[in-house]
């Protein structure tokens, strides 16, 4: 029997009584266990070649495990998720992991003239054929009825 990944994070989620924690966050309690989030994320980051890590497609499946082991986290302490102590931990794993992934910026460049001139040509011609055609056409108005 195959069982999905909410599945699983609700069961854990249960056994582990954070769904009756009534009491507030324990912020502190969280702190100490975040970093075993990290550090799986990290051993499963070892899998990946280096110059993959801005490649999203190359790990999606361990930074999914890695945000739901601190939302699990979280809740097992009885903290909301995300909350502010948790998106710094994760900002944390995002500068050590992915600090060179910058977005280069897109350098826009016109199409060759042999395309560019066509595209600009077609329309302005057909527009102009469409109303001469119309023009034509209310001219020969008594002829067409």
């Amino acid at each position: 029997m195959w069982i999905s990944h909410s599945s699983l994070s609700f069961i854990l989620h249960i056994q582990t009584g954070a769904c009756q924690r009534t009491s507030g966050c324990n912020e502190t309690l969280m702190l100490e266990r975040l970093p075993a989030c990290g550090k799986a994320f990290e051993e499963m980051m070892k899998k990946v070649d280096v110059k993959n890590w801005c490649n999203l497609t190359e790990f999606i499946t361990y930074y999914d495990n890695f945000t739901s082991c601190t939302e699990l986290e979280t809740n097992i302490v009885g903290c909301f998720w995300p909350n502010p102590l948790t998106e710094g931990f994760i900002t944390g794993v995002h500068r050590q992991f992915f600090s060179n992934c910058t977005s280069d910026k897109v350098h826009w460049e016109d199409p060759p003239d042999e395309i560019l001139i066509p595209l600009i040509l077609i329309p302005v011609l057909l527009t102009v054929g469409m109303a001469s055609l119309v023009v034509w056409c209310s001219k020969r108005n008594d002829v067409l009825v």
